[in-house]
């Protein structure tokens, strides 16, 4: 119901929501006050949503009224509160929305109008920008933050934000074939955190730009560059948008918003039983593997307790010629079925490697159908640096069936098991300009990325119900558009055992514990044998070693010596034994940017699994969310007795270096 009238206000209004509240100005600036226990203003008030104009930021908007109304829609039963004010001849219209489903949570969406005389040159506009003061009682850092823009150095998901720092996070592309990401951006302190983005349903070329004033506030926001003339009387409404506070790290909100856009039709898969046994891949004998070389792996990879083999890249004509190598398979698709027999006659399930949206100049795509190729506004074709392949346009239906029809070959003809989609080109994709595609906008290519993965997931359910679909976007930011398309997620490689870790609690959060995420090649982690890291954040754990014993060429940094061979079967065995994969991880227990040692925890079984990282700690370590009672604890990756602890305020002193894993079980 309305509320009575529309008030002429000149004073502070205010719009609350479960746990914060939005405090507005006179000239339409806003800022954040968190009511989670202790009523806590975040900033100072800011010019947070403005129009973008040819002639700069529109800004002092006079406030003029408020209007209170139910609302009824995607995301619910919700109470929502119009403010409306004028600049000029250009009035905004602000409408937040709070919904009892989503506490800690606003919804925002803005609507300017041209009332004036002339078309308004629009650049584009900014929503959700507020400053965020540092707690000056401690010291740095002040902040820590989560960001998922994909840029080719392949930053840290999570990092502190120190003094000067700045990033745009444009979630279009930031190089030739790095772009995309989910559209949250989080930024924490040790009490309380701030985060926004968008709620869209597809994925939309927006920027979630953070940036420090020297060693004082932290500002974040959404801007959008969008070019075009509003005409009088015209109207056009910003993306819909959110700010939410919360308690830790960023594990809360990116839960929270999983599950919001779930709720809207985006549905999570759960992965079958066999997508969390541990995975072997053949990558160790490089693009020149032989058969012959995977032939004579299998019986070690079987003993050592792997249950996935996988062909990596390497076995193929090109990227955009998915035909067998005729000097590996010169018989075609026969030799490749005769493989994929032959892994499974050892026991094990196997995957294969695959590279969409690529194609190799001179490749059978190329040459057959050159008008699939994604074009620049000059016509040119795009770029995938990696392979020095040319882009395909993911919204293009032909390259969408032919990536379907694939699909059937190679789980069905082929007989594989799951595929590895692999590439960094994946989150995203440029504007395409080509005029036979039949595009409403060169933006539709980006917002269309999902349906190509649709596309692809589709066809595999269809040909083979429960096979595993693996999206590995080579240490980029998953976008959270394509995950509905996938049920395996891995580290992509990582470039420290750090990056295991975290993108696994990241994931965790996004999907929760029912989507394998698989830890990556354990060769890639810090000293090449951190099974702890992918093993105590609840992820599937792998290798890519060689095979001394096996024929031609390998890298000797590879080879399964006598020595790995005991580790590889230790953490395997653990890995049975234990099936943390199984468990519940507790993202909301630990800070991993504050707490020291960082921590995690999964719970299984009645029993709680900690796990400690750290260089070197020497320390008590606080053993958070057990309940009442006593607890046996215990060192199960050496063995060793620990002690009995009391609940729920139990704490541990502990010395180690690197990783600490720790059953704790009531008694």
């Amino acid at each position: 119901m309305l509320a009575a009238g529309l008030l002429l206000l000149s004073s502070l209004t205010s719009v609350s929501g479960d746990g914060l509240r939005l405090d507005f100005d006179a000239q339409m600036r806003s800022r954040v006050v968190a009511t989670l226990g202790a009523e806590t203003a975040l900033g100072p008030y800011t010019e947070s949503e403005s129009l973008v104009t040819a002639d700069g930021e529109l800004h002092g908007f006079t406030l003029e009224s408020r209007v209170e109304a139910e609302v009824s829609d995607g995301l619910g039963a919700g109470h929502s509160v119009v403010l409306t004010g004028r600049s000029g001849a250009i009035s905004k219209r602000v409408e937040v929305s709070a919904y009892p489903s989503h506490p800690h949570w606003l919804f925002l969406r803005v609507r300017y109008t041209n009332g004036g005389a002339t078309p308004l040159q629009v650049r584009g506009y900014v929503s959700d920008r507020y400053e965020f003061e540092p707690d000056r009682s401690r010291g740095e850092p002040a902040f820590w933050s989560y960001q998922s823009a994909s840029y080719e150095k392949r930053p840290d998901w999570l990092l502190p934000v120190n003094a000067g720092y700045a990033r745009g996070n444009f979630l279009g592309m930031n190089a030739d074939d790095y772009g995309g990401g989910t559209p949250v951006i989080d930024v924490w302190r040790r009490d309380i955190g701030l985060a926004v983005g968008h709620v869209e349903l597809t994925p939309k070329l927006v920027s979630l730009p953070l940036e420090r004033h020297g060693s004082g506030n932290a500002q974040l926001g959404l801007r959008v560059q969008r070019e075009f003339a509003l005409a009088p009387g015209a109207s056009f409404d910003s993306l819909r948008s959110f700010v939410s506070v919360h308690h830790g790290d960023h594990f809360a909100t990116l839960r929270a918003y999983g599950a919001l856009m779930q709720g809207q039709g985006l549905k999570i898969n759960a992965a079958p039983a066999d997508a969390f046994e541990p995975i072997w891949c053949a990558w160790g004998y490089g693009r020149e593997f032989t058969p012959q070389q995977v032939f004579d792996s299998l019986p070690v990879v079987k003993q050592l307790g792997f249950r996935w083999a996988v062909l990596d890249d390497g076995w193929q004509v090109a990227e955009g010629e998915w035909t067998p190598n005729p000097a590996k398979f010169p018989a075609g698709d026969a030799d490749m079925k005769a493989m994929v027999d032959r892994i499974h006659a050892a026991g094990m399930k196997a995957q294969l490697w695959w590279a969409p949206l690529a194609a190799d100049p001179g490749s059978r795509t190329d040459r057959e159908h050159h008008d699939w190729l994604l074009q620049n506004a000059d016509g040119s074709p795009r770029k995938i640096s990696w392979w020095d392949s040319d882009y395909l346009c993911p919204a293009y239906g032909p390259v969408q069936e032919d990536a379907a029809a694939f699909v059937r070959k190679a789980l069905g003809l082929w007989g594989f098991d799951g595929l590895k989609v692999d590439g960094q080109h994946l989150n995203a994709a440029p504007p395409c300009f080509s005029k036979l595609h039949g595009h409403a906008a060169p933006e539709e290519a980006a917002e269309q990325v999902p349906q190509f993965f649709k596309a692809i997931w589709d066809a595999a359910q269809q040909t083979r119900p429960g096979s595993v679909i693996e999206i590995c976007p080579c240490g980029t930011g998953y976008s959270f558009f394509t995950m509905p398309y996938l049920n395996m997620t891995v580290a992509s490689d990582p470039e420290s055992s750090w990056q295991v870790r975290l993108k696994g609690k990241t994931i965790k959060a996004l999907l929760g514990d029912r989507t394998a995420y698989f830890g990556d090649h354990v060769e890639m982690s810090e000293g090449g044998t951190d099974f702890a890291s992918s093993f105590g954040v609840g992820g599937v754990i792998g290798s890519n070693f060689a095979w001394p014993g096996a024929p031609g060429q390998k890298d000797p940094k590879l080879l399964l010596t006598p020595q790995r061979a005991a580790i590889w079967g230790k953490w395997t065995k653990l890995y049975q034994e234990k099936r943390l994969v199984d468990g519940e991880y507790l993202g909301t227990l630990y800070d991993i940017g504050f707490d020291v040692p960082e921590t995690h925890v999964i719970s299984k079984g009645g029993a709680m699994y900690y796990a400690f990282y750290a260089k070197q700690y020497n320390g008590r370590v606080a053993l958070r969310g057990l309940q009442p009672g006593r607890y046996r604890v215990r060192d199960y990756v050496n063995d060793r007795d620990l002690g009995v602890v009391r609940g729920p305020a139990a704490s541990l002193k502990v010395s180690f270096e690197r990783s600490l894993l720790i059953e704790v079980r009531p008694q």
